[in-house]
Protein backbone atom coordinates (compact mmCIF):
# COMPACT_ATOMS: atom_id res chain seq x y z
CA UNK A 1 0.00 0.00 0.00
CA UNK A 2 1.53 3.04 -0.78
CA UNK A 3 2.03 5.93 0.96
CA UNK A 4 0.13 9.07 1.49
CA UNK A 5 1.21 12.52 0.98
CA UNK A 6 0.03 15.15 2.65
CA UNK A 7 -0.28 17.38 -0.30
CA UNK A 8 -3.02 14.77 -1.61
CA UNK A 9 -6.73 15.36 -1.52
CA UNK A 10 -8.39 13.45 1.03
CA UNK A 11 -10.99 11.35 0.33
CA UNK A 12 -13.03 9.82 3.98
CA UNK A 13 -11.48 6.05 3.57
CA UNK A 14 -8.01 8.10 2.84
CA UNK A 15 -8.12 10.01 5.67
CA UNK A 16 -9.01 7.33 8.10
CA UNK A 17 -5.99 5.56 6.79
CA UNK A 18 -3.73 8.29 7.27
CA UNK A 19 -4.62 8.91 10.49
CA UNK A 20 -5.13 5.44 11.78
CA UNK A 21 -1.73 4.87 12.74
CA UNK A 22 -1.75 7.84 14.99
CA UNK A 23 -4.78 6.86 16.64
CA UNK A 24 -3.79 3.45 17.17
CA UNK A 25 -0.38 5.19 18.42
CA UNK A 26 -1.71 7.11 21.21
CA UNK A 27 -3.65 4.19 22.02
CA UNK A 28 -1.25 2.27 23.02
CA UNK A 29 0.82 5.32 24.16
CA UNK A 30 -2.26 4.79 26.98
CA UNK A 31 -1.90 1.12 27.55
CA UNK A 32 0.99 2.17 29.68
CA UNK A 33 -1.51 3.23 32.15
CA UNK A 34 -4.17 0.37 31.59
CA UNK A 35 -1.30 -1.89 31.94
CA UNK A 36 0.26 -1.26 34.78
CA UNK A 37 -2.74 -0.91 35.93
CA UNK A 38 -3.82 -4.51 35.78
CA UNK A 39 -0.72 -5.99 36.52
CA UNK A 40 -0.82 -3.43 39.79
CA UNK A 41 -4.38 -3.94 40.86
CA UNK A 42 -4.54 -7.89 40.40
CA UNK A 43 -0.77 -8.84 41.98
CA UNK A 44 -0.18 -6.05 44.13
CA UNK A 45 -3.48 -4.83 45.72
CA UNK A 46 -5.86 -1.93 45.53
CA UNK A 47 -3.96 0.57 47.78
CA UNK A 48 -1.12 0.27 45.52
CA UNK A 49 -3.00 0.84 42.46
CA UNK A 50 -4.81 3.97 44.17
CA UNK A 51 -1.04 5.12 44.56
CA UNK A 52 -0.15 4.61 40.90
CA UNK A 53 -3.31 7.15 40.17
CA UNK A 54 -2.36 9.82 42.66
CA UNK A 55 1.44 9.98 41.54
CA UNK A 56 0.64 9.27 37.84
CA UNK A 57 -1.83 11.90 37.21
CA UNK A 58 1.17 14.03 38.77
CA UNK A 59 4.16 13.04 36.60
CA UNK A 60 1.89 13.10 33.41
CA UNK A 61 1.77 16.88 34.09
CA UNK A 62 5.25 17.36 32.60
CA UNK A 63 5.15 15.58 29.06
CA UNK A 64 2.77 17.76 28.00
CA UNK A 65 5.37 19.94 26.94
CA UNK A 66 6.46 17.49 24.44
CA UNK A 67 2.64 17.85 22.97
CA UNK A 68 3.02 21.38 22.92
CA UNK A 69 6.45 21.73 21.47
CA UNK A 70 5.09 18.37 18.64
CA UNK A 71 1.87 19.79 17.49
CA UNK A 72 2.99 23.80 17.50
CA UNK A 73 6.21 22.47 15.97
CA UNK A 74 4.84 20.21 13.63
CA UNK A 75 1.79 22.75 12.19
CA UNK A 76 4.69 25.52 11.72
CA UNK A 77 7.00 23.10 9.84
CA UNK A 78 3.97 22.11 8.15
CA UNK A 79 3.30 25.45 6.67
CA UNK A 80 6.84 25.75 5.90
CA UNK A 81 6.46 22.76 3.75
CA UNK A 82 3.54 24.14 2.13
CA UNK A 83 5.63 27.37 1.46
CA UNK A 84 8.25 24.85 -0.35
CA UNK A 85 11.36 26.34 2.14
CA UNK A 86 12.65 22.99 3.29
CA UNK A 87 15.80 24.18 4.33
CA UNK A 88 13.94 26.60 7.07
CA UNK A 89 11.80 23.52 8.02
CA UNK A 90 14.82 21.47 9.17
CA UNK A 91 16.48 24.23 10.94
CA UNK A 92 12.65 24.38 12.65
CA UNK A 93 12.97 20.93 13.34
CA UNK A 94 16.09 20.32 14.52
CA UNK A 95 15.65 23.31 17.47
CA UNK A 96 12.45 22.08 18.20
CA UNK A 97 14.06 18.57 19.08
CA UNK A 98 17.36 19.64 21.39
CA UNK A 99 14.93 22.39 23.12
CA UNK A 100 12.39 18.76 24.25
CA UNK A 101 15.86 17.51 25.36
CA UNK A 102 17.21 19.88 27.22
CA UNK A 103 13.78 21.03 29.19
CA UNK A 104 12.98 17.12 29.52
CA UNK A 105 15.94 16.80 31.80
CA UNK A 106 15.08 19.52 34.00
CA UNK A 107 11.16 18.43 34.16
CA UNK A 108 12.82 14.98 35.27
CA UNK A 109 14.69 15.99 37.81
CA UNK A 110 11.63 18.53 39.25
CA UNK A 111 9.57 15.49 39.13
CA UNK A 112 11.72 13.33 40.97
CA UNK A 113 11.73 15.58 43.78
CA UNK A 114 8.66 16.73 44.30
CA UNK A 115 6.66 13.28 43.78
CA UNK A 116 6.14 12.81 47.43
CA UNK A 117 5.04 16.31 48.20
CA UNK A 118 2.15 16.66 45.57
CA UNK A 119 1.35 12.80 46.36
CA UNK A 120 0.32 14.27 50.18
CA UNK A 121 -1.28 16.90 48.93
CA UNK A 122 -3.71 14.68 47.20
CA UNK A 123 -4.14 13.10 50.63
CA UNK A 124 -1.97 10.20 50.43
CA UNK A 125 -0.62 9.02 53.99
CA UNK A 126 1.14 6.10 55.50
CA UNK A 127 1.07 2.95 53.27
CA UNK A 128 -0.49 4.58 49.96
CA UNK A 129 2.25 7.49 50.27
CA UNK A 130 4.60 4.91 50.88
CA UNK A 131 3.54 3.08 47.55
CA UNK A 132 3.43 6.85 45.80
CA UNK A 133 6.80 7.61 46.53
CA UNK A 134 8.15 3.67 45.84
CA UNK A 135 6.56 4.19 42.30
CA UNK A 136 7.06 7.97 41.35
CA UNK A 137 10.86 8.26 42.18
CA UNK A 138 11.31 5.26 39.43
CA UNK A 139 8.61 6.61 37.06
CA UNK A 140 9.91 10.07 37.37
CA UNK A 141 12.92 8.79 34.87
CA UNK A 142 10.34 8.42 32.01
CA UNK A 143 9.86 12.30 31.67
CA UNK A 144 12.50 13.00 29.67
CA UNK A 145 11.61 10.49 26.95
CA UNK A 146 8.03 10.69 27.32
CA UNK A 147 8.58 14.47 25.98
CA UNK A 148 10.72 13.37 23.40
CA UNK A 149 8.52 10.42 22.25
CA UNK A 150 5.03 12.88 22.80
CA UNK A 151 6.73 15.22 20.23
CA UNK A 152 7.39 12.42 17.81
CA UNK A 153 3.83 11.26 17.86
CA UNK A 154 3.67 14.63 15.36
CA UNK A 155 6.99 14.83 13.76
CA UNK A 156 6.36 11.24 12.13
CA UNK A 157 3.24 11.92 10.48
CA UNK A 158 4.48 15.23 9.13
CA UNK A 159 7.53 13.44 7.30
CA UNK A 160 4.59 11.10 5.84
CA UNK A 161 5.96 8.21 7.83
CA UNK A 162 2.84 8.04 10.36
CA UNK A 163 3.70 4.21 9.91
CA UNK A 164 7.06 3.94 11.64
CA UNK A 165 5.44 6.29 14.61
CA UNK A 166 2.59 3.65 14.78
CA UNK A 167 5.21 0.71 15.04
CA UNK A 168 7.66 2.59 17.32
CA UNK A 169 5.00 2.82 19.57
CA UNK A 170 3.60 -1.10 19.60
CA UNK A 171 7.52 -2.19 20.26
CA UNK A 172 7.23 0.67 23.06
CA UNK A 173 4.30 -0.83 24.73
CA UNK A 174 5.38 -4.47 23.72
CA UNK A 175 8.21 -4.23 26.01
CA UNK A 176 5.90 -2.49 28.90
CA UNK A 177 3.92 -5.19 28.85
CA UNK A 178 6.26 -8.04 28.70
CA UNK A 179 8.37 -6.53 31.63
CA UNK A 180 5.51 -5.48 33.94
CA UNK A 181 4.90 -9.28 33.29
CA UNK A 182 8.32 -10.61 34.18
CA UNK A 183 9.08 -7.85 36.89
CA UNK A 184 5.66 -8.09 38.99
CA UNK A 185 4.86 -11.94 38.41
CA UNK A 186 7.89 -13.67 38.25
CA UNK A 187 10.59 -11.55 40.06
CA UNK A 188 8.04 -10.23 42.54
CA UNK A 189 9.44 -6.39 42.41
CA UNK A 190 5.95 -5.12 43.17
CA UNK A 191 5.33 -1.13 42.44
CA UNK A 192 8.84 -1.00 41.24
CA UNK A 193 8.85 -2.93 39.02
CA UNK A 194 5.73 -1.46 37.04
CA UNK A 195 7.90 1.65 37.09
CA UNK A 196 10.81 -0.04 35.69
CA UNK A 197 8.80 -1.72 33.24
CA UNK A 198 7.09 2.00 32.42
CA UNK A 199 10.67 3.37 32.14
CA UNK A 200 12.47 0.99 29.91
CA UNK A 201 9.43 1.02 27.21
CA UNK A 202 9.31 4.89 27.56
CA UNK A 203 12.81 4.79 26.90
CA UNK A 204 12.48 3.14 23.49
CA UNK A 205 9.96 5.33 22.37
CA UNK A 206 12.06 8.37 23.05
CA UNK A 207 15.48 7.12 22.05
CA UNK A 208 14.50 5.29 18.31
CA UNK A 209 12.66 8.15 17.00
CA UNK A 210 15.85 10.45 17.41
CA UNK A 211 17.89 7.59 15.98
CA UNK A 212 15.95 7.87 12.95
CA UNK A 213 16.25 10.70 11.83
CA UNK A 214 19.37 11.12 12.54
CA UNK A 215 20.15 7.81 9.99
CA UNK A 216 17.81 8.83 7.55
CA UNK A 217 19.07 11.86 4.96
CA UNK A 218 15.43 11.33 2.54
CA UNK A 219 13.47 12.98 4.43
CA UNK A 220 11.59 16.28 4.61
CA UNK A 221 13.32 17.54 7.63
CA UNK A 222 16.37 15.95 9.51
CA UNK A 223 18.57 16.86 12.70
CA UNK A 224 20.92 18.72 12.43
CA UNK A 225 23.55 21.55 14.65
CA UNK A 226 20.63 23.59 16.70
CA UNK A 227 20.68 26.87 15.73
CA UNK A 228 17.81 28.51 18.84
CA UNK A 229 15.61 31.06 17.72
CA UNK A 230 13.57 32.44 20.64
CA UNK A 231 11.08 34.12 18.23
CA UNK A 232 10.07 30.71 16.37
CA UNK A 233 10.44 28.75 19.96
CA UNK A 234 8.10 31.01 21.67
CA UNK A 235 5.60 30.77 18.20
CA UNK A 236 6.28 27.45 18.42
CA UNK A 237 4.76 27.62 22.09
CA UNK A 238 2.37 29.47 21.71
CA UNK A 239 0.93 27.64 18.96
CA UNK A 240 0.80 24.31 20.51
CA UNK A 241 -0.27 25.84 24.06
CA UNK A 242 -3.68 24.36 23.95
CA UNK A 243 -2.64 21.22 23.14
CA UNK A 244 -0.17 21.53 26.34
CA UNK A 245 -3.02 22.93 28.09
CA UNK A 246 -5.53 20.06 27.72
CA UNK A 247 -2.48 17.36 28.61
CA UNK A 248 -1.64 19.22 31.81
CA UNK A 249 -5.49 19.89 32.49
CA UNK A 250 -5.69 15.84 32.30
CA UNK A 251 -3.53 15.78 34.38
CA UNK A 252 -4.28 18.70 37.38
CA UNK A 253 -8.10 17.50 37.13
CA UNK A 254 -7.14 13.91 37.81
CA UNK A 255 -5.01 15.10 40.61
CA UNK A 256 -8.54 17.07 41.65
CA UNK A 257 -11.08 14.28 41.10
CA UNK A 258 -8.57 12.02 43.74
CA UNK A 259 -8.99 14.57 45.89
CA UNK A 260 -12.64 15.18 45.78
CA UNK A 261 -12.89 11.14 45.56
CA UNK A 262 -10.77 11.07 48.78
CA UNK A 263 -13.08 13.44 50.75
CA UNK A 264 -16.36 11.64 49.72
CA UNK A 265 -15.32 7.68 49.44
CA UNK A 266 -11.75 7.78 50.69
CA UNK A 267 -9.07 4.88 48.76
CA UNK A 268 -12.23 3.00 47.21
CA UNK A 269 -13.20 5.88 44.95
CA UNK A 270 -9.39 6.44 43.99
CA UNK A 271 -9.31 3.08 42.81
CA UNK A 272 -12.45 3.48 41.53
CA UNK A 273 -11.55 6.57 39.71
CA UNK A 274 -8.25 4.58 38.29
CA UNK A 275 -10.34 1.88 36.45
CA UNK A 276 -12.34 4.71 35.04
CA UNK A 277 -9.68 7.01 33.87
CA UNK A 278 -7.98 3.82 32.55
CA UNK A 279 -11.01 2.59 30.40
CA UNK A 280 -11.53 5.85 29.12
CA UNK A 281 -7.88 7.67 28.58
CA UNK A 282 -7.28 4.47 25.84
CA UNK A 283 -11.00 5.82 24.18
CA UNK A 284 -9.94 9.13 24.52
CA UNK A 285 -6.58 8.79 22.74
CA UNK A 286 -8.55 7.84 19.19
CA UNK A 287 -10.14 11.64 19.39
CA UNK A 288 -6.64 12.29 20.13
CA UNK A 289 -4.96 10.85 17.76
CA UNK A 290 -7.18 11.23 14.71
CA UNK A 291 -6.77 15.65 15.81
CA UNK A 292 -2.96 15.07 15.88
CA UNK A 293 -3.00 12.49 12.52
CA UNK A 294 -4.61 15.61 10.70
CA UNK A 295 -2.53 18.52 12.03
CA UNK A 296 0.25 18.38 9.51
CA UNK A 297 -2.09 17.74 6.79
CA UNK A 298 -4.25 20.97 7.36
CA UNK A 299 -1.36 22.97 8.38
CA UNK A 300 0.32 22.20 4.21
CA UNK A 301 -2.76 22.87 2.49
CA UNK A 302 -3.38 26.18 4.85
CA UNK A 303 0.10 26.93 4.08
CA UNK A 304 -0.54 26.16 -0.01
CA UNK A 305 -3.75 28.25 0.14
CA UNK A 306 -5.95 25.84 -0.78
CA UNK A 307 -9.58 26.72 0.25
CA UNK A 308 -11.40 23.66 -1.02
CA UNK A 309 -9.40 21.02 0.40
CA UNK A 310 -9.47 22.74 3.83
CA UNK A 311 -13.15 22.76 3.42
CA UNK A 312 -13.23 18.88 2.46
CA UNK A 313 -10.95 17.78 5.65
CA UNK A 314 -13.70 20.17 8.10
CA UNK A 315 -16.91 18.57 6.83
CA UNK A 316 -15.08 15.00 6.35
CA UNK A 317 -13.93 15.04 10.23
CA UNK A 318 -16.90 16.21 11.67
CA UNK A 319 -18.55 13.21 9.68
CA UNK A 320 -15.96 10.59 11.21
CA UNK A 321 -15.91 11.97 14.42
CA UNK A 322 -19.54 11.90 14.83
CA UNK A 323 -20.18 8.18 13.98
CA UNK A 324 -16.88 7.31 16.90
CA UNK A 325 -18.77 9.63 19.31
CA UNK A 326 -21.73 6.63 18.48
CA UNK A 327 -19.79 4.02 19.10
CA UNK A 328 -17.33 4.79 21.73
CA UNK A 329 -20.47 5.84 23.94
CA UNK A 330 -22.39 2.22 23.19
CA UNK A 331 -19.16 0.48 23.94
CA UNK A 332 -18.55 1.71 27.22
CA UNK A 333 -22.47 1.62 28.46
CA UNK A 334 -22.82 -2.18 26.81
CA UNK A 335 -19.13 -3.12 28.12
CA UNK A 336 -18.68 -1.38 31.60
CA UNK A 337 -19.11 -4.66 33.69
CA UNK A 338 -16.28 -6.35 31.53
CA UNK A 339 -13.99 -3.32 31.95
CA UNK A 340 -14.23 -3.20 35.69
CA UNK A 341 -14.54 -6.87 36.49
CA UNK A 342 -10.55 -6.99 34.31
CA UNK A 343 -9.08 -4.34 37.03
CA UNK A 344 -11.40 -5.35 40.52
CA UNK A 345 -13.41 -8.20 39.38
CA UNK A 346 -11.52 -9.33 43.29
CA UNK A 347 -13.84 -6.62 45.11
CA UNK A 348 -17.66 -6.34 45.36
CA UNK A 349 -17.68 -2.95 46.20
CA UNK A 350 -14.82 -1.21 44.03
CA UNK A 351 -16.51 -3.28 41.10
CA UNK A 352 -20.33 -1.73 41.64
CA UNK A 353 -18.60 1.66 42.22
CA UNK A 354 -16.14 1.42 38.83
CA UNK A 355 -19.17 -0.03 36.66
CA UNK A 356 -21.84 3.20 37.90
CA UNK A 357 -19.07 5.01 37.17
CA UNK A 358 -18.13 3.94 33.55
CA UNK A 359 -21.24 4.26 32.65
CA UNK A 360 -21.96 7.44 33.90
CA UNK A 361 -18.78 8.85 32.88
CA UNK A 362 -18.87 7.40 29.21
CA UNK A 363 -21.66 10.03 28.20
CA UNK A 364 -18.29 12.27 27.93
CA UNK A 365 -17.68 10.47 24.50
CA UNK A 366 -20.80 12.28 23.18
CA UNK A 367 -19.29 15.77 22.85
CA UNK A 368 -15.21 15.45 23.69
CA UNK A 369 -14.41 15.09 20.26
CA UNK A 370 -15.48 17.47 18.75
CA UNK A 371 -13.61 19.68 21.53
CA UNK A 372 -10.51 18.27 21.03
CA UNK A 373 -10.85 18.72 17.21
CA UNK A 374 -11.65 22.40 17.21
CA UNK A 375 -8.35 22.95 19.29
CA UNK A 376 -6.28 21.01 16.63
CA UNK A 377 -7.55 22.42 13.89
CA UNK A 378 -6.90 25.96 14.84
CA UNK A 379 -3.31 24.61 16.19
CA UNK A 380 -3.25 23.44 12.73
CA UNK A 381 -3.96 27.01 11.07
CA UNK A 382 -1.33 28.64 13.28
CA UNK A 383 -3.93 30.44 15.50
CA UNK A 384 -2.98 29.08 18.90
CA UNK A 385 -4.92 31.62 20.79
CA UNK A 386 -8.39 30.60 19.46
CA UNK A 387 -6.88 27.02 19.96
CA UNK A 388 -6.30 27.85 23.69
CA UNK A 389 -8.89 29.20 24.58
CA UNK A 390 -10.78 26.23 23.04
CA UNK A 391 -8.43 23.97 25.17
CA UNK A 392 -8.44 26.32 28.40
CA UNK A 393 -12.72 26.85 28.72
CA UNK A 394 -13.04 22.72 28.56
CA UNK A 395 -10.50 21.85 30.92
CA UNK A 396 -9.44 24.55 33.37
CA UNK A 397 -12.80 26.63 33.54
CA UNK A 398 -15.35 24.30 32.86
CA UNK A 399 -14.19 20.71 34.16
CA UNK A 400 -12.50 22.37 37.37
CA UNK A 401 -15.51 24.18 38.22
CA UNK A 402 -18.29 20.88 37.61
CA UNK A 403 -16.01 18.72 39.77
CA UNK A 404 -15.83 20.64 42.35
CA UNK A 405 -19.84 21.82 42.21
CA UNK A 406 -21.80 19.38 40.74
CA UNK A 407 -20.53 16.42 43.97
CA UNK A 408 -21.89 18.99 45.75
CA UNK A 409 -25.83 18.34 45.06
CA UNK A 410 -25.14 14.45 43.46
CA UNK A 411 -22.67 13.59 45.98
CA UNK A 412 -20.20 10.75 44.00
CA UNK A 413 -22.47 10.72 40.86
CA UNK A 414 -21.69 14.76 40.52
CA UNK A 415 -17.73 13.50 40.34
CA UNK A 416 -18.35 10.91 37.40
CA UNK A 417 -20.93 13.48 35.53
CA UNK A 418 -18.72 16.54 35.82
CA UNK A 419 -16.15 15.36 32.68
CA UNK A 420 -19.18 15.29 30.48
CA UNK A 421 -21.53 18.61 31.67
CA UNK A 422 -18.03 20.35 31.41
CA UNK A 423 -17.45 19.13 27.49
CA UNK A 424 -21.20 20.25 26.68
CA UNK A 425 -20.53 23.75 27.90
CA UNK A 426 -17.14 23.50 26.35
CA UNK A 427 -18.63 22.63 22.95
CA UNK A 428 -20.72 25.73 23.01
CA UNK A 429 -17.34 27.27 22.85
CA UNK A 430 -15.78 25.42 20.17
CA UNK A 431 -18.99 26.07 18.07
CA UNK A 432 -18.54 30.13 18.42
CA UNK A 433 -15.57 30.16 17.64
CA UNK A 434 -15.81 28.19 14.47
CA UNK A 435 -18.62 30.13 13.09
CA UNK A 436 -16.99 33.40 14.05
CA UNK A 437 -13.51 31.94 12.39
CA UNK A 438 -15.30 30.59 9.17
CA UNK A 439 -14.75 33.34 6.81
CA UNK A 440 -11.22 34.25 8.30
CA UNK A 441 -10.06 30.67 7.35
CA UNK A 442 -12.01 29.36 4.61
CA UNK A 443 -12.96 26.15 6.08
CA UNK A 444 -16.92 26.36 5.62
Amino acid sequence: MSEIKISEHFTIKKLLRFTAPTMIMMMFYTTYVLVDGLFISNCVGSTAYAAVNIVGNYLLVFPAIGTMLGSGGSALISKTLGEKNNELATRQFSMILWFSVIAGTLLTVIGFFTAGEVSVLQGADGELLDDCLEYGHIAAFTIVFYIIQSGFQYFFTMVEKETLGFVSAIVSGIINISLDALFIMVFGWGLSGAAFASLLGIMFGGVFPIIYFFTHKDLAVRIKKPSFSIRILLKVCANGSSEMVTNISIALVGMLFNYQMMHYSGENGVAAYAVVQAVTLVFLALFEGYSAGIIPVVGYHFGDNNAHELKSLFRKSLLVLAVMNVLLFGVTEAFAEVFAGIFVGYDKELFDMSVRGLRIYGSVFLFASFNVFGSAFFTALNDGLNSAVISFARTMVFLVACVLILPLFFGIDGIWLSTAAAELLALAVTVCIGLINRKKYSYM
